[in-house]
């Protein structure tokens, strides 16, 4: 009796788990939005989905809420340009990335940084 009690706790306890790992899909026109979270509640991602593929913009955030990356599907493919932004905790200076797609490949990359700033007084 005990082992059928801890298999059911165990297997209740991994179906919460995996029902907070699900997107909440809503309803947008044509298209379903779905938003991701991190188990602190903050949106993890965001995007939308037609006809069951990637499809328009989607954008990612850290635990935070900071933007990390945005970019543009298009029938499920990586098009146009993205941005990647990111932050080197050690030295304080926060990098952007602009990658460039082309049929889902990438066509280019630039890069940017840009110092912390600091208060001089």
């Amino acid at each position: 009796m005990k082992k059928c009690i801890i298999l059911v706790a165990i297997l209740f306890s991994g179906m919460i788990f995996a029902q907070e790992a699900k997107p909440v899909l809503e309803p947008f026109g044509k298209k379903i939005k779905a938003t991701y979270f991190f188990e602190n509640g903050q949106v993890q991602q965001e995007g939308f989905f037609e006809n069951g593929k990637l499809e328009g913009v989607w954008v990612s955030f850290d635990e935070k809420g900071n933007k990390t990356s945005s970019g543009e599907y298009e029938n499920g493919l990586k098009t146009g340009k993205w941005f990647f932004w990111s932050q080197n905790n050690d030295t304080g200076i926060n990098n952007l990335s602009e990658v460039d797609y082309s049929n889902n490949r990438i066509a280019s990359i630039k890069n940017w940084k840009q110092d912390a700033l600091v208060d001089r007084d």
